[in-house]
């Protein structure tokens, strides 16, 4: 099974709500492609995308899929 965990720096300034949003759309994508996965988004000290237990073409398809879910937000997240 795979292992998702992204950080996103602590410093960033995010709006309300923007965290769990994210989790929420970026875990419906995921499981468009990875039925059954489901990815933590945690506040951390760096950005970071952790894959654990998958291939490298995993891990790329996922890195695809965090990139269009964070610059799509102005399609799924709202104040």
């Amino acid at each position: 099974m795979l292992y998702v965990e992204v950080t996103i720096d602590r410093k960033k300034e995010l709006p309300k709500g923007a965290l769990s949003a994210l989790a929420i759309e970026f875990n419906k994508r995921l499981q468009n492609k990875f039925p059954g996965i489901e990815a933590t988004i945690r506040l951390a000290g760096i950005d970071k995308l952790s894959v654990r237990n998958g291939t490298a073409d995993d891990k790329e398809v996922i890195e695809q899929i965090l990139q269009e879910t964070w610059e799509g937000a102005d399609d799924w997240f709202y104040i």
